[in-house]
Order: C-alpha cells, then sequence, then structure tokens
C-alpha cells in the first residue's frame, strides 16, 4: 500500500428511494404494505472516510454518515446525529459480503430512533450483483438501539430502499478523494476504486468450491449434559397406530405450569438442550417452569425407522403423535396441572393441526415458531416439492434424504446429491449445511443466519439433524397448492377421518392463545407465520399475538448462540402471562 494514501479522505454521497411500513415486520411486507399507503422514505447521506489506508487496512473498512432520513410516517425530515457505514465487511457467509449503514437519528418531535440498512452482496442467482448493490433492506427500531442487537430491539418500521441508475450516476460524479492538503488525490480515487471493483470480484468472480470441513467433535450425540440441576427420566409411550415415541422429562420442583417442547423434521429433542449455550429447557427451569418436557415424534431422528421409506404423512403426527404424547403426559402430571406448548417447524405445523383438528384437549397455551396453519415457501421450495417426491422415489430410488451423505464411505445416489449440494452452497465448508438447505427452503445458507450460530454447533449439524422420509413433501407441497392452508392429506381415507378436511374450519371454536413466532430472515417458510395470524385476526381478532424476531432465520431461533437473551425473553412473558386459572 502506498504510503501517499495516508490522510486521503473519500466522500460520496447517495440518494436511496422506497417504503416503509409500520405495520409489517418483513422486508417485502414494509415495501409493499408501504407503497399501497404512500409511506416513502428517502436517505439522504454522505459518506465520509477520514484516511484511506486505514479503510483499506481495517476489515471493517468503515466511514462516517452524515444526513438525513425524509419519512412522513417518521414526522418528515429526521436529521442523521451519528452514523457508521462499513463497505463490502467479510460476513459470517464465504461468499457474502454487507454494505451497511446505521444511523442514530431524531424525529421533528425530538423522538430518538435508529436506522438500519444493510445491501446483501451474495452471488446467489444469475446477473444479480446490480440488483445486490443497489438494493437496501431497511429496519427503523425506536429509540438508540444496539443495531448489533436487533432481536432485543423495539420495532418501529421495515422495508426495502433502492438506488437508481440516475442515482448512481451522481454517486460516481459526486466521489471525490483529497490529500492532506486538501487537493486531489487520483492515486486515492484509483486505489479506492481497486477495492471496490475488487471486492465485487471476490463475490461474483469465478471460483472453486472451499474444500470439506472436517468438523471437531465436541460433544456426545444425544448428549444431555446441556441441563443442569435437573433429575432427568425418559418415558417411551406408543401411539394408536402402534408406533414407540418418547417424551423426556426434565423435573426441578413441581410446578403447576407444565412445559411441553415439540421439535420440527429431521430434527429432534436435541435441539432445545444444546449444551453449548443457554438452550431453551435450562432457560425454563432456571425461570421458574420446574417440570419441562420434550417429545421426540415419528420425525425424530434418534429413531432409526426414519432412515428407511415410509408413507406416513403430516395428519398421523396431528392424529397419533401429538394426542398420545398428551395423554401420557397428563398420565404423569395428572389432570388440574397448566399445559404450555412450544413447537418449531412442522413440530408446530402438526400441532397446530392437532389442537385445531379438535384431536388435543386442554392446552392452556400454545408458541408456534415458523409456520402454523397456513405454509407458504419461496419459489425455488415449490420447484422441489413439486419435482422432489417423485424423483427420488421413481427416478433416483432413494428411500430418505440424509444431511450425512457426503461423508458416507464409498459412492451412491445420495452422496452425489451431496456433492451437487456442495458445489451449488460457496457459504461455508459444512457438507451438512449446504445439503440441509438443499432439503429444505431457498437461501445459502436456507435454515439460519451463520452469524447466529456457534462453531461447535455448525460441527454437529450431521449430529444434530438427520434422514427423513420424502413422502412428508408431499404433504407440504399440497398445503401449499392448496392456497397456503393446512388440509388433510387423503380426504377420502377413513384412517384419518377424525380430522377435519381443511384445519382453519374449527379456528372460531379453539380459545387456546397463541404466540407465532418467526426470524424476519425466515428462509424454510418465509412468512407463513404471519400469513396465519392474519388470517385468524380475520376470524378471532385479539386472541392470538405475532413476534417477529429482527436478524434471525428458521432453526437459529432455538439452536442460535445468543437466543437466550434475543429470544427466550419474549417466550417467556407469553407463557408468564397465561400461567394462571
Amino acid at each position: 500500500m502506498s504510503n501517499n494514501l495516508h490522510g486521503v479522505k473519500i466522500t460520496f454521497s447517495e440518494v436511496m428511494k422506497g417504503y416503509v411500513s409500520a405495520e409489517a415486520t418483513t422486508f417485502a411486507h414494509g415495501y409493499a404494505d408501504g407503497e399501497e399507503a404512500g409511506h416513502g422514505l428517502s436517505l439522504h447521506v454522505t459518506v465520509g472516510i477520514d484516511d484511506l489506508a486505514s479503510f483499506l487496512a481495517q476489515p471493517e473498512h468503515a466511514g462516517s454518515l452524515s444526513g438525513y432520513v425524509d419519512c412522513p410516517l417518521l414526522g418528515g425530515r429526521c436529521p442523521v446525529r451519528s452514523g457508521t457505514f462499513r463497505l463490502l465487511t467479510d460476513s459470517a457467509d464465504l461468499n457474502r459480503k454487507v454494505m451497511y449503514y446505521q444511523a442514530y437519528c431524531e424525529t421533528p418531535q425530538g423522538e430518538p430512533f435508529t436506522f438500519v440498512g444493510e445491501k446483501q452482496v451474495q452471488h446467489d442467482a444469475p446477473l444479480d450483483l446490480w440488483r445486490d448493490t443497489t438494493t437496501l433492506f431497511v429496519n427503523v427500531f425506536r429509540g438508540h438501539a444496539d443495531p448489533e442487537r436487533p432481536a432485543r430491539a423495539q420495532h418501529w418500521a421495515c422495508g426495502i430502499l433502492s438506488l437508481g441508475l440516475s442515482d448512481f450516476m451522481r454517486v460516481l460524479r459526486g466521489l471525490h478523494a483529497t490529500d492532506a492538503g486538501g487537493s486531489a488525490s487520483l492515486e486515492g480515487l484509483a486505489a479506492f476504486g481497486a477495492f471496490f471493483a475488487g471486492k465485487l470480484w471476490e463475490v461474483y468472480g469465478p471460483s472453486l468450491p472451499p474444500p470439506v470441513h472436517q468438523p471437531v467433535q465436541h460433544f456426545a450425540r444425544f448428549t444431555s449434559e446441556g441441563v443442569g440441576g435437573a433429575a432427568v427420566t425418559v418415558h417411551p409411550f406408543s401411539t394408536a397406530d402402534g408406533l414407540g415415541l418418547t417424551l423426556t422429562r426434565y423435573r426441578r420442583a413441581a410446578c403447576d405450569d407444565v412445559v411441553l417442547i415439540v421439535h420440527g423434521l429431521t430434527t429432534s429433542s436435541d435441539m432445545f438442550i444444546m449444551p453449548e449455550h443457554r438452550n431453551l429447557v435450562q432457560t425454563l427451569l432456571d425461570e421458574g417452569f420446574g417440570d419441562v418436557w420434550t417429545l421426540d415424534h415419528r420425525g425424530s431422528n434418534r429413531f432409526p425407522y426414519n432412515l428407511s421409506r415410509s408413507r406416513y404423512n403430516l395428519d398421523d403426527l396431528a392424529l397419533f403423535d401429538h394426542p398420545a404424547a398428551i395423554a401420557e403426559l397428563r398420565r404423569h402430571i395428572g389432570p388440574n396441572r397448566r399445559i404450555h406448548v412450544i413447537a418449531h417447524c412442522v413440530g408446530a405445523l402438526t400441532m397446530a393441526m392437532s389442537l385445531f383438528g379438535k384431536a388435543v384437549q386442554g392446552i392452556r397455551s400454545v408458541i408456534l415458531n415458523s409456520v402454523a396453519l397456513t405454509p407458504h415457501v419461496p419459489a425455488w421450495s415449490k420447484v422441489k416439492l413439486a419435482v422432489g417426491p417423485w424423483a427420488s422415489d421413481y427416478l433416483l430410488g432413494i428411500e430418505y434424504y440424509n444431511p450425512r451423505w457426503r461423508r458416507q464411505r464409498g459412492w451412491s445416489v445420495g452422496k452425489l446429491l451431496a456433492t451437487g449440494a456442495d458445489l451449488m452452497h460457496r457459504e461455508c465448508t459444512s457438507p451438512e449445511c449446504h445439503m440441509l438447505s438443499f432439503m429444505w427452503g431457498s437461501g445459502d445458507p436456507a435454515l439460519f443466519n451463520h452469524e447466529n450460530m456457534a462453531q461447535q454447533t455448525h460441527d454437529r449439524l450431521g449430529d444434530l439433524f438427520g434422514g427423513i422420509s420424502v413422502h412428508y413433501y408431499r404433504h407440504v407441497n399440497k398445503m401449499v397448492r392448496s392456497g397456503n392452508t393446512a388440509v388433510k392429506f387423503e380426504p377420502g381415507n377413513p384412517r384419518y377421518a377424525a380430522l377435519p378436511d381443511n384445519y382453519m374450519d374449527h379456528v372460531a371454536d379453539i380459545h387456546t392463545p397463541l404466540l407465532l413466532v418467526q426470524g424476519q430472515d425466515n428462509r424454510v417458510f418465509a412468512d407463513s407465520i404471519i400469513q396465519c395470524y392474519e388470517r385468524l385476526e380475520k376470524i378471532v381478532p385479539g386472541r392470538h399475538q405475532l413476534h417477529v424476531f429482527p436478524g434471525y432465520g428458521h432453526q437459529d431461533i432455538f439452536m442460535g448462540k445468543d437466543v437466550a437473551a434475543d429470544i427466550f425473553p419474549r417466550l417467556l412473558a407469553f407463557l408468564r402471562q397465561h400461567a394462571h386459572d
């Protein structure tokens, strides 16, 4: 680096415009709702870099922001009191860089707020460089919040801003570099331009996939060392269709409010007792809920029968697994204690089906993450749901999908698929992570935001997730094609006669309050929870609650390293709200 870059200042100005909404909780909804309501927002900022040499040398590549936010929804023109800009910094994904805009602002009425915008620069679609570098995803938080912990902040509005071609040309014309004496610095301009172009080349230029990572074995598989200070007992039981399942009890003290926790498909109860962070079971015990149970239903990776072809569908969980689990739980705790349920992913979907299908009763409150009665998935996931099961059964001869395939000895169709997933996914070096993104959702990665995951967790994804039959995908596909509604897979089958054909039919009859939660960056079930809340509100307004966590995706809501501080306080508040008669 030339010594002539010390003291060189860079300045340029940007104007980005778009729409935001205070009612919406995801970026796309914020833009759409804001556009319909006429809630425009424009960001007028000047970026200042005081010393180009330091800027280039430091990994943050940071400068300052000054200017204002103009938005009638926020009260008008809101000056930036202090702000930070970071240009194409590395992220937790190997193939993604971020342009970051953060400003502490003040409304004309004197109310402080925090503006946080990010441009996600990741080559995950053809010809996406222009879109990535000109699209700003925006959150506005009340007060001067910690921008590094958005899930803990009070959300005000969100939406999307963009930089048009004419605005981009004005940015280029207004880009200035001056040396310590105040004279124009062509060398500074050239160095800044080379930095910018080089960072873009790192993302969009051709490259080889990263080598496969060999994980460190941090914990024994199925370990219970993540929970302390509780008596642990295992309670096997059988369903009415003859399948063996397991409840595990973590008991510290007698408690009138008993919590049952239900995992998603391909995971197990292990996701709630992870030792690498303060997990959900430990948190509940420490916060006064002294009797906590976890269910391993037929989708658990603890059961070897999931490594073979089956014809189970989601109605089986709703009709057989959850009612049997509640009955077994009641057998141990008695008829008078209150049962609260926390369920995730397909566990949440099928628990909602069981509850609103009137297969289970006596539930005091329910928390559902990611999906409930209205499954909605991204466009690429729709393609996989439509084609995947047929191709697996009739073309490839695959009995199940397994995230551990890449590490199997020898070659097989499954290992070839996993190798293909490695070639497509460049965001990390974990073949299990790549395969999980292939199995679920659309994104790089699909299941979570990498920055939320502890390295120990990422290393043992192959232990925490397992194989599963492709037949479950057929049922999800039918729901997606049925207007994003939970419906019965085989309406004419007498095996499921006790269940309704449409699980929305009895919504008005079920008085159990729900807390519906999801991450703002959910790339598995998209905005399913939000759609469910909106439909429930039209039928039974005010009965249920919704909370969306900025900065989180799908699986990291429970498995992220900071969930005890970011996520669990909201869940605990809801449980305490209903922990009484």
